[in-house]
Protein backbone atom coordinates (compact mmCIF):
# COMPACT_ATOMS: atom_id res chain seq x y z
CA UNK A 1 0.00 0.00 0.00
CA UNK A 2 1.17 3.42 -0.94
CA UNK A 3 1.14 6.29 1.77
CA UNK A 4 -1.27 7.81 1.70
CA UNK A 5 -1.17 11.60 1.11
CA UNK A 6 -2.98 14.61 0.27
CA UNK A 7 -3.28 14.70 -4.02
CA UNK A 8 -1.37 18.13 -4.33
CA UNK A 9 1.55 17.83 -1.50
CA UNK A 10 1.59 14.09 -3.31
CA UNK A 11 2.07 15.53 -6.77
CA UNK A 12 5.19 18.32 -5.39
CA UNK A 13 7.00 15.44 -3.53
CA UNK A 14 6.98 13.06 -6.95
CA UNK A 15 8.10 16.25 -8.71
CA UNK A 16 10.69 17.19 -6.00
CA UNK A 17 12.15 13.35 -6.24
CA UNK A 18 12.15 13.15 -9.98
CA UNK A 19 14.22 16.86 -10.07
CA UNK A 20 16.72 15.63 -7.46
CA UNK A 21 17.07 12.36 -8.64
CA UNK A 22 18.59 13.82 -11.96
CA UNK A 23 20.64 16.80 -10.46
CA UNK A 24 24.31 16.71 -10.64
CA UNK A 25 25.57 18.17 -7.40
CA UNK A 26 23.95 19.31 -3.70
CA UNK A 27 20.40 21.05 -4.38
CA UNK A 28 21.33 22.69 -1.15
CA UNK A 29 24.30 24.49 -0.96
CA UNK A 30 26.90 22.45 1.57
CA UNK A 31 30.26 23.34 2.45
CA UNK A 32 33.45 21.33 3.04
CA UNK A 33 34.35 21.57 7.36
CA UNK A 34 37.61 18.97 7.18
CA UNK A 35 40.19 17.84 4.94
CA UNK A 36 42.36 14.90 5.65
CA UNK A 37 45.70 16.32 6.10
CA UNK A 38 47.75 13.11 6.61
CA UNK A 39 50.24 11.16 4.05
CA UNK A 40 51.24 8.04 5.89
CA UNK A 41 51.57 5.07 3.32
CA UNK A 42 49.38 2.44 4.97
CA UNK A 43 45.85 4.11 5.01
CA UNK A 44 43.58 6.15 2.12
CA UNK A 45 44.38 9.32 1.42
CA UNK A 46 42.00 12.05 1.40
CA UNK A 47 39.60 10.28 2.85
CA UNK A 48 37.48 11.52 6.08
CA UNK A 49 34.67 9.22 7.29
CA UNK A 50 31.84 8.04 9.56
CA UNK A 51 30.85 11.48 11.37
CA UNK A 52 29.00 12.14 15.29
CA UNK A 53 27.88 15.73 16.36
CA UNK A 54 25.99 17.07 18.98
CA UNK A 55 25.30 20.41 19.65
CA UNK A 56 24.97 22.67 22.66
CA UNK A 57 23.89 26.12 22.52
CA UNK A 58 25.42 27.39 19.74
CA UNK A 59 28.11 25.63 19.80
CA UNK A 60 28.05 22.67 17.58
CA UNK A 61 30.79 19.48 17.54
CA UNK A 62 31.60 17.18 14.88
CA UNK A 63 34.15 14.08 14.58
CA UNK A 64 35.24 11.55 12.38
CA UNK A 65 37.91 9.39 11.12
CA UNK A 66 40.87 10.69 9.15
CA UNK A 67 42.86 8.41 6.39
CA UNK A 68 40.69 5.41 6.79
CA UNK A 69 42.61 1.97 6.75
CA UNK A 70 41.31 -1.20 4.65
CA UNK A 71 41.66 -3.39 6.95
CA UNK A 72 40.11 -1.04 10.47
CA UNK A 73 40.28 2.03 12.05
CA UNK A 74 41.82 5.43 10.64
CA UNK A 75 45.17 7.40 11.13
CA UNK A 76 43.52 9.89 13.79
CA UNK A 77 40.33 11.04 15.04
CA UNK A 78 39.32 14.31 13.48
CA UNK A 79 36.81 17.13 14.50
CA UNK A 80 35.24 20.35 13.15
CA UNK A 81 33.74 22.95 15.48
CA UNK A 82 31.18 25.72 14.91
CA UNK A 83 30.47 28.38 17.96
CA UNK A 84 27.82 30.35 15.84
CA UNK A 85 25.32 28.05 15.01
CA UNK A 86 27.14 26.33 11.85
CA UNK A 87 28.19 29.76 9.93
CA UNK A 88 31.13 28.60 10.36
CA UNK A 89 33.72 25.93 10.95
CA UNK A 90 37.49 25.22 12.51
CA UNK A 91 38.57 21.97 11.69
CA UNK A 92 41.19 19.85 13.71
CA UNK A 93 42.27 17.02 15.06
CA UNK A 94 42.27 14.86 18.16
CA UNK A 95 46.39 14.67 19.84
CA UNK A 96 47.54 11.83 21.76
CA UNK A 97 45.40 9.20 20.57
CA UNK A 98 47.66 7.49 17.35
CA UNK A 99 51.30 7.96 16.78
CA UNK A 100 50.37 10.32 13.79
CA UNK A 101 49.03 12.87 16.16
CA UNK A 102 52.13 12.03 19.23
CA UNK A 103 50.00 8.72 21.00
CA UNK A 104 50.52 5.47 21.66
CA UNK A 105 48.27 4.10 19.17
CA UNK A 106 48.80 2.90 15.38
CA UNK A 107 44.88 3.81 14.50
CA UNK A 108 41.72 5.34 16.08
CA UNK A 109 37.93 4.52 14.82
CA UNK A 110 34.33 5.15 16.17
CA UNK A 111 34.64 8.54 17.59
CA UNK A 112 31.08 9.56 19.36
CA UNK A 113 31.25 13.29 20.45
CA UNK A 114 28.82 14.17 24.05
CA UNK A 115 28.49 17.88 26.17
CA UNK A 116 28.99 17.65 29.96
CA UNK A 117 26.57 21.10 31.04
CA UNK A 118 27.93 20.39 34.66
CA UNK A 119 31.32 20.22 34.09
CA UNK A 120 31.46 22.04 30.88
CA UNK A 121 33.20 19.91 29.43
CA UNK A 122 33.04 18.40 25.26
CA UNK A 123 33.94 14.38 25.36
CA UNK A 124 34.50 12.91 21.99
CA UNK A 125 35.03 9.05 22.87
CA UNK A 126 36.79 7.14 20.23
CA UNK A 127 38.50 3.12 19.82
CA UNK A 128 42.21 3.14 19.89
CA UNK A 129 44.05 0.48 18.01
CA UNK A 130 47.15 -1.57 18.28
CA UNK A 131 47.60 -2.66 14.47
CA UNK A 132 44.16 -4.10 13.61
CA UNK A 133 42.59 -4.98 17.26
CA UNK A 134 41.47 -2.76 18.76
CA UNK A 135 42.70 -2.17 22.49
CA UNK A 136 40.36 0.51 24.10
CA UNK A 137 37.85 2.65 24.63
CA UNK A 138 39.49 6.07 25.40
CA UNK A 139 37.82 9.89 26.17
CA UNK A 140 39.19 13.27 24.85
CA UNK A 141 38.43 16.04 26.47
CA UNK A 142 37.41 20.00 25.79
CA UNK A 143 36.73 23.01 27.76
CA UNK A 144 35.36 24.73 24.16
CA UNK A 145 35.47 21.99 21.36
CA UNK A 146 38.53 23.80 19.60
CA UNK A 147 41.48 22.72 22.40
CA UNK A 148 41.22 19.02 23.49
CA UNK A 149 43.36 17.23 26.14
CA UNK A 150 45.27 13.51 25.44
CA UNK A 151 42.59 11.11 26.21
CA UNK A 152 41.83 9.10 29.05
CA UNK A 153 40.69 5.33 29.10
CA UNK A 154 37.32 4.55 29.56
CA UNK A 155 37.24 0.97 29.44
CA UNK A 156 39.51 -1.99 27.74
CA UNK A 157 38.85 -5.45 27.47
CA UNK A 158 38.57 -8.41 24.23
CA UNK A 159 38.27 -6.65 21.09
CA UNK A 160 35.79 -3.92 22.02
CA UNK A 161 34.05 -1.98 19.36
CA UNK A 162 31.32 0.44 18.51
CA UNK A 163 32.05 2.86 21.58
CA UNK A 164 28.76 5.67 21.93
CA UNK A 165 28.49 8.30 24.60
CA UNK A 166 25.94 10.90 26.16
CA UNK A 167 25.84 13.02 29.20
CA UNK A 168 22.98 13.83 31.50
CA UNK A 169 22.26 17.21 31.34
CA UNK A 170 19.88 18.06 32.85
CA UNK A 171 20.24 20.49 36.28
CA UNK A 172 17.27 19.06 37.81
CA UNK A 173 18.23 15.03 37.20
CA UNK A 174 19.44 13.42 40.41
CA UNK A 175 22.32 12.55 38.07
CA UNK A 176 23.17 15.79 36.26
CA UNK A 177 26.71 15.69 35.19
CA UNK A 178 26.82 11.35 34.47
CA UNK A 179 28.31 10.33 31.68
CA UNK A 180 27.65 6.90 29.61
CA UNK A 181 29.83 5.44 27.04
CA UNK A 182 28.25 2.01 25.77
CA UNK A 183 30.33 -0.41 23.18
CA UNK A 184 30.31 -3.90 23.25
CA UNK A 185 33.24 -6.83 23.51
CA UNK A 186 33.44 -8.57 19.71
CA UNK A 187 35.37 -11.08 22.22
CA UNK A 188 32.66 -12.57 24.34
CA UNK A 189 30.20 -12.52 21.63
CA UNK A 190 29.34 -8.80 21.29
CA UNK A 191 28.49 -8.92 25.40
CA UNK A 192 27.24 -4.92 25.91
CA UNK A 193 28.93 -2.82 28.47
CA UNK A 194 28.51 0.23 29.76
CA UNK A 195 30.88 2.52 31.70
CA UNK A 196 29.75 5.90 33.54
CA UNK A 197 31.82 9.06 34.54
CA UNK A 198 30.79 11.41 36.94
CA UNK A 199 33.89 13.83 37.05
CA UNK A 200 33.24 15.34 33.63
CA UNK A 201 35.13 11.98 31.86
CA UNK A 202 38.56 12.58 33.83
CA UNK A 203 37.63 9.16 35.25
CA UNK A 204 34.83 6.49 34.50
CA UNK A 205 33.72 3.02 36.86
CA UNK A 206 34.13 -0.42 35.53
CA UNK A 207 32.36 -2.14 32.80
CA UNK A 208 29.03 -3.05 33.92
CA UNK A 209 26.78 -5.52 31.83
CA UNK A 210 23.02 -5.51 31.29
CA UNK A 211 21.07 -7.44 33.72
CA UNK A 212 20.72 -10.27 30.98
CA UNK A 213 24.29 -10.25 30.21
CA UNK A 214 22.96 -9.06 26.49
CA UNK A 215 25.19 -9.47 23.40
CA UNK A 216 24.74 -6.56 20.65
CA UNK A 217 26.57 -3.72 18.36
CA UNK A 218 25.79 -0.19 17.62
CA UNK A 219 23.84 0.84 20.89
CA UNK A 220 23.22 4.99 21.46
CA UNK A 221 22.50 6.10 24.72
CA UNK A 222 20.03 9.25 25.75
CA UNK A 223 18.76 10.23 28.97
CA UNK A 224 15.69 11.60 30.15
CA UNK A 225 15.04 14.50 31.83
CA UNK A 226 14.50 12.41 34.69
CA UNK A 227 17.50 10.79 34.67
CA UNK A 228 16.61 7.38 33.36
CA UNK A 229 18.99 6.73 30.35
CA UNK A 230 17.97 4.77 27.34
CA UNK A 231 20.36 2.50 25.39
CA UNK A 232 18.30 1.27 21.91
CA UNK A 233 20.61 -0.86 20.26
CA UNK A 234 20.70 -4.08 17.76
CA UNK A 235 21.30 -7.58 18.49
CA UNK A 236 24.87 -9.18 17.56
CA UNK A 237 23.54 -10.37 14.69
CA UNK A 238 21.73 -7.22 13.36
CA UNK A 239 18.62 -8.88 13.50
CA UNK A 240 16.68 -6.77 15.73
CA UNK A 241 16.46 -3.82 17.75
CA UNK A 242 16.62 -3.96 21.29
CA UNK A 243 16.79 -1.43 24.63
CA UNK A 244 17.64 -1.36 28.18
CA UNK A 245 18.11 1.00 30.70
CA UNK A 246 19.35 2.51 34.01
CA UNK A 247 17.52 4.18 36.39
CA UNK A 248 19.85 4.75 39.21
CA UNK A 249 22.62 6.52 37.72
CA UNK A 250 24.37 3.96 35.97
CA UNK A 251 24.68 1.93 39.00
CA UNK A 252 23.40 -0.67 37.60
CA UNK A 253 21.09 -1.77 33.81
CA UNK A 254 18.28 -3.59 33.33
CA UNK A 255 17.40 -6.50 30.86
CA UNK A 256 16.83 -5.84 26.88
CA UNK A 257 13.66 -5.16 25.43
CA UNK A 258 12.22 -5.53 22.19
CA UNK A 259 11.88 -2.54 19.76
CA UNK A 260 10.86 -4.37 16.45
CA UNK A 261 12.86 -7.13 14.19
CA UNK A 262 14.89 -5.67 11.19
CA UNK A 263 14.02 -6.98 7.69
CA UNK A 264 16.49 -4.99 5.48
CA UNK A 265 17.72 -4.94 1.81
CA UNK A 266 21.14 -5.68 0.55
CA UNK A 267 22.88 -2.47 -0.40
CA UNK A 268 24.17 -3.21 -4.16
CA UNK A 269 27.31 -1.06 -4.99
CA UNK A 270 29.66 -2.85 -2.81
CA UNK A 271 28.50 -0.38 0.13
CA UNK A 272 29.32 -0.74 3.70
CA UNK A 273 26.31 -0.43 5.36
CA UNK A 274 23.85 -2.37 8.29
CA UNK A 275 20.89 -1.94 10.19
CA UNK A 276 22.19 -0.18 12.65
CA UNK A 277 20.12 2.44 15.03
CA UNK A 278 20.00 6.22 14.94
CA UNK A 279 18.47 7.75 18.37
CA UNK A 280 17.21 11.46 19.83
CA UNK A 281 15.04 12.08 22.36
CA UNK A 282 13.00 15.17 22.92
CA UNK A 283 11.99 17.14 25.69
CA UNK A 284 9.23 15.03 27.00
CA UNK A 285 11.13 12.12 26.97
CA UNK A 286 10.27 10.16 23.75
CA UNK A 287 13.07 8.47 22.39
CA UNK A 288 13.27 7.91 18.30
CA UNK A 289 14.97 4.99 16.82
CA UNK A 290 15.61 4.69 12.80
CA UNK A 291 16.72 2.52 11.06
CA UNK A 292 16.81 0.85 7.25
CA UNK A 293 14.64 -1.56 6.43
CA UNK A 294 12.63 -3.70 3.74
CA UNK A 295 9.19 -4.77 5.41
CA UNK A 296 6.87 -1.63 3.54
CA UNK A 297 8.63 -2.96 -0.15
CA UNK A 298 7.76 -5.94 -2.13
CA UNK A 299 10.07 -8.64 -1.95
CA UNK A 300 12.80 -6.63 0.24
CA UNK A 301 13.47 -4.57 -3.09
CA UNK A 302 14.64 -1.74 -1.24
CA UNK A 303 14.90 -0.18 2.55
CA UNK A 304 13.13 2.63 4.11
CA UNK A 305 14.04 4.47 6.49
CA UNK A 306 11.36 3.72 9.45
CA UNK A 307 10.59 4.98 12.79
CA UNK A 308 9.96 3.76 16.17
CA UNK A 309 9.39 5.87 19.19
CA UNK A 310 9.69 4.21 23.43
CA UNK A 311 7.94 6.55 25.93
CA UNK A 312 5.51 4.34 28.25
CA UNK A 313 6.24 0.79 25.71
CA UNK A 314 7.34 0.77 22.25
CA UNK A 315 5.58 2.62 19.11
CA UNK A 316 5.01 0.43 16.28
CA UNK A 317 7.00 1.39 13.23
CA UNK A 318 6.19 3.52 10.50
CA UNK A 319 7.81 4.32 7.49
CA UNK A 320 9.55 7.51 7.09
CA UNK A 321 7.80 8.91 3.42
CA UNK A 322 10.59 9.65 1.47
CA UNK A 323 9.29 8.79 -1.59
CA UNK A 324 6.51 5.92 -2.41
CA UNK A 325 7.07 2.35 -2.10
CA UNK A 326 6.91 1.79 -5.58
CA UNK A 327 9.95 4.13 -6.61
CA UNK A 328 12.60 1.60 -7.18
CA UNK A 329 14.96 3.39 -4.61
CA UNK A 330 17.03 2.74 -1.68
CA UNK A 331 17.72 4.73 1.41
CA UNK A 332 19.97 3.84 4.04
CA UNK A 333 22.29 5.06 7.13
CA UNK A 334 20.35 7.42 8.65
CA UNK A 335 20.99 10.24 11.09
CA UNK A 336 18.09 11.64 13.35
CA UNK A 337 18.60 14.90 14.99
CA UNK A 338 15.65 16.24 17.78
CA UNK A 339 15.49 19.89 19.01
CA UNK A 340 15.41 19.20 22.69
CA UNK A 341 13.27 22.14 23.02
CA UNK A 342 10.28 20.72 21.22
CA UNK A 343 8.33 17.51 22.23
CA UNK A 344 4.68 16.10 22.50
CA UNK A 345 2.78 16.55 19.02
CA UNK A 346 5.07 19.37 18.24
CA UNK A 347 8.97 17.85 18.52
CA UNK A 348 10.93 18.92 15.44
CA UNK A 349 12.95 15.79 13.37
CA UNK A 350 15.56 15.89 11.00
CA UNK A 351 16.65 12.71 9.53
CA UNK A 352 19.86 12.55 7.10
CA UNK A 353 20.53 9.72 5.14
CA UNK A 354 21.94 8.56 1.73
CA UNK A 355 20.38 6.96 -1.29
CA UNK A 356 20.53 5.24 -4.80
CA UNK A 357 17.54 6.25 -7.02
CA UNK A 358 17.52 3.02 -8.08
CA UNK A 359 18.09 0.31 -5.72
CA UNK A 360 18.73 -2.50 -8.21
CA UNK A 361 21.40 -0.92 -9.62
CA UNK A 362 24.72 -3.30 -10.36
CA UNK A 363 28.15 -1.58 -11.11
CA UNK A 364 26.59 1.95 -12.16
CA UNK A 365 24.82 2.85 -8.78
CA UNK A 366 24.71 6.22 -8.32
CA UNK A 367 25.15 7.78 -4.43
CA UNK A 368 23.20 10.59 -3.08
CA UNK A 369 22.62 12.29 0.32
CA UNK A 370 18.97 13.80 0.87
CA UNK A 371 17.38 15.24 3.75
CA UNK A 372 13.78 15.14 5.45
CA UNK A 373 12.08 16.53 8.41
CA UNK A 374 9.07 16.88 10.27
CA UNK A 375 7.70 19.48 12.69
CA UNK A 376 5.16 17.57 14.48
CA UNK A 377 6.54 14.24 16.00
CA UNK A 378 7.20 12.36 12.49
CA UNK A 379 3.13 12.70 11.74
CA UNK A 380 4.16 14.50 8.43
CA UNK A 381 7.31 15.60 6.89
CA UNK A 382 8.56 17.92 4.35
CA UNK A 383 9.50 16.87 0.72
CA UNK A 384 13.35 15.23 0.71
CA UNK A 385 15.97 17.64 -0.40
CA UNK A 386 19.31 16.33 -1.85
CA UNK A 387 22.23 17.49 -0.06
CA UNK A 388 24.59 15.90 -2.32
CA UNK A 389 25.55 13.59 -4.71
CA UNK A 390 25.83 11.40 -7.77
CA UNK A 391 29.06 9.80 -5.87
CA UNK A 392 30.12 6.66 -7.42
CA UNK A 393 30.82 3.92 -4.88
CA UNK A 394 34.53 3.40 -6.44
CA UNK A 395 35.22 7.26 -5.07
CA UNK A 396 34.83 6.36 -1.28
CA UNK A 397 37.73 4.93 1.05
CA UNK A 398 37.81 0.85 0.52
CA UNK A 399 37.74 -1.46 3.61
CA UNK A 400 37.27 -4.87 4.07
CA UNK A 401 33.36 -4.55 4.59
CA UNK A 402 32.79 -2.81 1.69
CA UNK A 403 32.65 1.07 0.55
CA UNK A 404 32.54 3.68 3.18
CA UNK A 405 30.85 6.93 3.69
CA UNK A 406 30.48 5.64 7.67
CA UNK A 407 28.23 3.17 9.52
CA UNK A 408 26.74 6.24 10.67
CA UNK A 409 25.93 9.73 9.97
CA UNK A 410 24.69 12.65 12.19
CA UNK A 411 22.90 16.23 12.20
CA UNK A 412 21.73 18.05 15.46
CA UNK A 413 19.72 21.30 16.04
CA UNK A 414 21.39 24.88 16.46
CA UNK A 415 19.37 28.08 16.19
CA UNK A 416 16.11 26.16 15.08
CA UNK A 417 17.76 24.27 12.76
CA UNK A 418 19.28 21.09 11.72
CA UNK A 419 23.17 21.23 10.80
CA UNK A 420 23.78 17.72 9.43
CA UNK A 421 27.40 16.29 8.53
CA UNK A 422 28.04 13.87 6.08
CA UNK A 423 31.03 12.25 4.07
CA UNK A 424 30.98 13.42 0.04
CA UNK A 425 33.74 12.65 -2.48
CA UNK A 426 34.60 13.18 -5.82
CA UNK A 427 36.86 11.21 -7.92
CA UNK A 428 40.28 10.29 -7.18
CA UNK A 429 43.23 12.37 -8.64
CA UNK A 430 46.51 10.32 -9.26
CA UNK A 431 45.78 7.70 -6.99
CA UNK A 432 44.74 10.09 -4.03
CA UNK A 433 40.89 9.73 -3.02
CA UNK A 434 38.54 13.62 -2.36
CA UNK A 435 36.37 12.15 0.31
CA UNK A 436 35.92 14.77 2.94
CA UNK A 437 33.20 15.84 5.72
CA UNK A 438 30.22 18.47 4.48
CA UNK A 439 28.08 20.22 6.19
CA UNK A 440 24.94 22.64 4.88
CA UNK A 441 26.12 26.09 4.66
CA UNK A 442 22.65 27.62 6.26
CA UNK A 443 20.81 24.96 8.36
CA UNK A 444 18.12 22.83 7.70
CA UNK A 445 14.31 23.28 8.17
CA UNK A 446 11.12 22.26 6.32
CA UNK A 447 7.63 21.73 6.93
CA UNK A 448 5.48 18.57 6.21
CA UNK A 449 3.47 18.05 3.27
CA UNK A 450 3.60 14.41 3.19
CA UNK A 451 1.33 12.52 5.60
CA UNK A 452 3.08 9.80 7.31
CA UNK A 453 1.12 6.32 8.36
CA UNK A 454 -0.93 3.89 6.50
CA UNK A 455 1.54 1.56 4.95
CA UNK A 456 0.97 -2.25 5.23
CA UNK A 457 3.83 -4.43 5.96
CA UNK A 458 4.45 -6.73 3.02
CA UNK A 459 7.80 -8.41 3.44
CA UNK A 460 8.99 -10.29 6.92
CA UNK A 461 12.33 -11.65 5.63
CA UNK A 462 15.60 -9.56 4.76
CA UNK A 463 16.50 -10.45 1.07
CA UNK A 464 20.14 -11.92 1.96
CA UNK A 465 21.24 -14.40 4.56
CA UNK A 466 21.50 -13.52 8.62
CA UNK A 467 24.75 -13.12 10.14
CA UNK A 468 26.27 -16.30 11.50
CA UNK A 469 28.85 -14.82 13.92
CA UNK A 470 28.49 -11.45 15.63
CA UNK A 471 28.55 -8.35 13.80
CA UNK A 472 31.52 -6.42 14.34
CA UNK A 473 32.38 -2.61 12.66
CA UNK A 474 35.20 -0.86 13.78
Amino acid sequence: MNVLVPGRAFLAAIVTILLLVGVAGAAIPVIRISTDPYSNPTSQHATEVEPDTFAAGSTIVATFQVGRFFDGGSTNIGFSTSTNSGSSWTPGFLPGITKAAGGPYDRASDPSVAYDQRHGVWIISSLAMNGTTPAAVIASRSPDGLTWSNPVIVATGSFPDKNWSVCDNTASSPFYGNCYTEWDENGTGNRIKMNTSTDGGLTWGPSLNTADNATGIGGQPVVKKNGTVVVPIDNAFEGSILYFTSGNGGASWGATKLVASITDHGVAGGMRTGPLPSVEVDKTNRVYVVWQDCRFRTGCSGNDIVMATIKRGVSSVTRIPIDPVTSGMDHFIPGIAVDRTTGRSSAHLGVTYYYYPVSNCGSGCELHVGFISSTDSGATWSAPVELGGPISPTWLASTNQGRMVGDYISGSYSAGKVHSVFALATAPAGGVFDEAMYTSAAGLLGAGVIQAGGDAVVTTKSDHPPLTVPATVH
